[in-house]
């Protein structure tokens, strides 16, 4: 998918919620140990990684206008919906300056992004080690959502672990929607690695 760096606020088609697997991005992160959603003993699964507008083809980022700053009152307010007030800091700067909206109009629509998302009991529950096929990921998520098909979402993977689901939203957010280009994005591997959380 081609980022269109700089683009024009607003000018997007729908949204993808990004969700991460906190035990299969910790682990494929070299980075990881650095990140708050990484430390020993948080017992994570998934996290808001962003809400990104995304075109038909691909999807603007940093958009006009720039350098806008998150007040501290507005991440106090959504305190808690990252797992890292930097990393909600930085798709404020990414992804959110191309909604068209202002900080606290973005991330509330990131909450409500996320309510609208249920999380599959087999993945919530999960306390071993697994590996399973990307589409049994999808498959589960579908079935824990109605109106939610595979054609809907992409499983991301690094390494053939697995690192986070990209569902795919209206623009307005009042339902799931097809998005072709996410899709074929999605992880092309055999089975992928689940580490359970930790």
């Amino acid at each position: 998918m081609q980022e269109m760096r700089g683009a024009p606020a607003g000018a997007f088609d729908f949204y993808v919620l990004a969700l991460s697997w906190s035990p299969g991005f910790c682990e494929a992160d070299a980075r990881g140990s650095e990140r708050r959603q990484c430390e020993e003993g948080s017992g994570l699964g998934f996290v808001v990684h962003g809400l990104w507008p995304q075109s038909e083809r691909g999807y603007p980022t940093f958009c006009e206008p720039p350098g806008r700053f998150v007040p501290r009152t507005v991440l106090d307010r959504f305190e808690g919906l990252f797992p890292d007030p930097n990393l909600a800091r930085y798709q404020w700067r990414k992804h959110g300056t191309c909604s068209g909206l202002g900080p606290a109009e973005y991330f509330s629509l990131v909450r409500k992004a996320r309510e609208l998302v249920r999380i599959p009991d087999s993945l919530t529950l999960l306390k071993a080690d697994s590996q399973v096929m990307p589409i049994e990921i999808e498959r589960a998520f579908a079935g824990a959502n109605p109106g939610l098909r595979p054609e809907m979402m992409a499983v991301s993977c690094g390494r053939r672990v697995f690192q986070e689901i990209r569902i795919c939203l209206d623009r307005d957010l009042r339902g799931f929607r097809q998005c072709p280009e996410v899709d074929r994005d999605g992880c092309r591997a055999g089975a992928i690695a689940v580490p359970a959380p930790r």
